[in-house]
């Protein structure tokens, strides 16, 4: 990922919980690839909307 990216530019997804648009960031540029969640909330509420 280039540093010099605009925010417009940056790679979006989904999260799986919430189901909000977020985008790259970063902290997950090694693990862009596994992140579902936008946030730690998202993180812990996860088991309880299986």
């Amino acid at each position: 990922m280039e540093s010099d990216m605009k925010k417009s530019q940056l790679p979006e997804k989904i999260c799986i919980v919430c189901q909000r648009p977020f985008s790259w960031r970063k902290k997950w540029e090694r693990d862009w690839p596994m992140v579902k969640y936008c946030s730690r909330r998202c993180r812990s509420l996860r088991h309880q909307s299986e």
